[in-house]
């Protein structure tokens, strides 16, 4: 089973989460501001089958701005290079 819970609740049931997943398997996913965070899953057994790659399903989620790949500003360059 799966169970999805924040940061303060894992802090308080550790100890029932860890107990769960050591006997029947859970996994426990730890959200932060309601954004998943970590996954918290025993080790052995069976490996979780993995969601094949969707390619394009972050279409529209990413922005790459124009001039990304254009040569970095000389004193960015020197920055990097120790000379500054």
């Amino acid at each position: 089973m799966i169970q999805t819970v924040s940061v303060e609740e894992l802090h308080n049931r550790i100890d029932e989460l860890l107990a769960r997943a050591r006997s029947a398997g859970d996994e426990v996913i730890v959200s932060e501001g309601g954004t998943p965070v970590l996954r918290v899953e025993p080790i052995g057994g069976e490996p979780r089958p993995r969601q094949p790659r969707k390619p394009g399903s972050a279409k529209g989620q990413i922005w790459i701005a124009d001039d990304f790949d254009d040569p970095l500003p000389e004193e960015v360059l020197r920055a990097f290079e120790g000379e500054e």
